[in-house]
């Protein structure tokens, strides 16, 4: 008799975990059946024991990278479309996997899924990997018999969204660095280089410039409550965390960034475009109107835009055309997009209108993106050139001044 760790759910979906013993795993999965459980991973004990946990505890700790369950996705994908069972293409990819975390957790779903979970239950159980839109277009493929095409359309949903993450990113760099470096040098200034003309100062027996004396100050309240400062702002950053991470703190910090007025149509911008590309691909895979509503949603990444295509899908069931229902968000949805929509309803184009809304969007906002960035470095570099000027000016100007009091 060997013992056998389980993690099973209930009738009523809640999660269990425990033990026991059996002669085999598919006695195992038997008692599990009599007791009213459906397993979700079931493993021999002792086959665990054997293994050095240390390491084991640091795999399970890593998490899987974003371009590993691209690469799930699309082998996975290409493996069903050539007919191969789930089962053993969810055993070639784990086999072939890159890393050891992406190893086990390939190889977890496939545990899952010869114990008779499906698929998407057996991604769902692991949220920090397979976010929620992704779980819904698996659990739809699945339902409607196309999981090789919903994986592929995942894949390349994973791969644009990727690109324009990383085109956003490589625009920002630039910026960042001289910002950090402003900062740095400023604080280098107030904390080291001001305090050693201090005494200069002080022996000097004369009126400072204002200029001077303001800098002066600054620099005292720099180097005797910094520490004060810095601390305090740690404690601010770990409140507004706690406060954003409940769900009215995310709500209204949502609404105030759609509120910006550079950012805020920018975040829309990008929120309709997520939201078109998921709906188009999720249409073109057969899955109906409003389940793809339900699916594309999750993909706003905004709470009041969510709430704004809730409203929609109610209405699209009532029977209202989808360029309608949207027409009560303009923010997300400009006037423009929705006579688009609406035309690709009436043409029956809805799938390829989508898309190439989203792929329209995209490259207005990597336009703009751009010329933000080409604008925003002279800018930084004007700020930073000015702040460092007016100290080293404002420190300079007693000793240009110092041969006169010295006659």
């Amino acid at each position: 008799m060997a013992t056998f760790a389980y993690r099973a759910l209930r009738a009523d979906q809640s999660v269990c975990e425990g033990a026991l013993e059996a002669a085999s795993r598919q006695e195992a999965i038997h008692a599990l059946d009599r007791l009213g459980l459906s397993p979700v991973h079931l493993g021999e004990r002792q086959a665990e024991k054997s293994h050095h946990w240390l390491p084991t505890l640091r795999l399970e700790r890593r998490k899987v990278s974003h371009s590993a369950l691209e690469n799930f996705t699309r082998e996975l994908s290409s493996l069903l479309t050539a007919g191969i069972p789930l089962a053993r293409a969810l055993q070639i990819v784990s086999r072939e996997a890159a890393s050891h975390a992406a190893a086990r957790q390939w190889k977890e779903i496939h545990d899952r899924v010869i114990d008779g979970v499906s698929l998407a239950d057996a991604m769902a159980l692991a949220p920090a990997t397979f976010p929620r839109v992704y779980v819904a277009m698996v659990r739809s493929g699945e339902a409607g018999g196309f999981l090789d095409v919903a994986l592929s359309q995942i894949a390349e949903f994973q791969r644009r969204e990727r690109d324009l993450k990383s085109r956003a990113l490589s625009a920002l760099i630039y910026p960042m660095v001289l910002a950090g470096l402003a900062v740095a040098v400023l604080t280098f200034l107030m904390a080291f280089f001001i305090p050693r003309f201090q005494s200069i100062f002080a022996d000097f027996g004369a009126a400072l410039p204002v200029l001077t004396r303001a800098i002066v100050g600054a620099s005292k309240l720099v180097t005797q409550y910094g520490a004060y400062a810095a601390i305090a702002i740690a404690i601010a950053v770990y409140a507004a965390r706690a406060w954003l991470v409940s769900d009215r703190g995310r709500r209204e910090f949502e609404r105030l960034i759609l509120r910006l007025p550079v950012i805020g149509p920018q975040v829309a911008r990008f929120a309709m475009a997520r939201f078109t590309r998921m709906l188009g691909a999720l249409t073109k895979a057969g899955v109906s109107l409003i389940s793809a509503l339900r699916v594309a949603r999750a993909s706003l990444g905004n709470q009041t835009l969510v709430d704004a295509v809730d409203v929609a899908i109610d209405q699209v069931k009532q029977g209202v055309s989808l360029a309608d229902s949207l027409a009560g968000y303009p923010r997300l949805f400009p006037g423009s997009v929705l006579e688009m929509i609406a035309v690709a309803e009436e043409t029956g184009r809805l799938d390829e209108e989508l898309t190439r809304l989203a792929e329209v969007a995209e490259s207005d906002l990597d336009r703009q993106l751009r010329m933000a960035v080409a604008l925003a470095e002279p800018a930084l570099l004007f700020v930073m050139a000015g702040i460092i000027g007016t100290v080293v000016v404002g420190m300079l100007l007693p000793i240009f001044t110092l041969q006169d009091y010295i006659k």
